[in-house]
C-alpha cells in the first residue's frame, strides 16, 4: 500500500471520530481553489514514526485519543509503517470543545 493510500485511510479514520479532525495548514482557507488534499497534510509517515496532527472539537482529550489510536493502529498493519511509533498530536482545541460542540468548526482558539 502506498503512502498516499495509507494517508487517505488514516485521515478517514480520524474524520470518523466525533470530536477530532485533521489539523490542516492555515493556507487552506486562503487557497481553497487549489486542488490539494489538505487533510493529508496532517499526516507524516516515516519508517520510525507515524504522526497525525489533530484539532479537538470535544473534551476530554484522553478518550478521544484512545479512540483514534484504536482506529488508526490497525490500518498500519501489513504496511511498511506497521512497527513505527504512532504519535497523535493535538495542535489546537476548537472553541466548540468549551461550549459543548456548538461553534463553527472553522474557528479555533489559537
Amino acid at each position: 500500500m502506498s503512502a498516499a493510500e495509507v494517508t487517505e485511510k488514516l485521515v478517514g479514520a480520524v474524520k470518523a471520530i466525533p470530536g477530532l479532525r485533521p489539523a490542516t495548514p492555515i493556507a487552506e482557507e486562503a487557497t481553497t481553489w487549489l486542488p490539494w488534499d489538505w487533510d493529508g497534510f496532517a499526516v507524516e509517515l516515516t519508517a520510525e514514526l507515524v504522526e497525525i496532527r489533530l484539532i479537538a472539537t470535544r473534551l476530554p482529550l484522553p478518550p478521544l485519543l484512545a479512540r483514534a489510536t484504536e482506529a488508526v493502529r490497525p490500518l498500519l498493519a501489513g504496511t511498511e509503517w506497521e512497527k513505527a511509533t504512532l504519535r497523535l498530536v493535538v495542535t489546537d482545541i476548537d472553541g466548540a470543545a468549551f461550549s459543548g460542540g456548538q461553534s463553527d468548526p472553522g474557528h479555533t482558539i489559537g
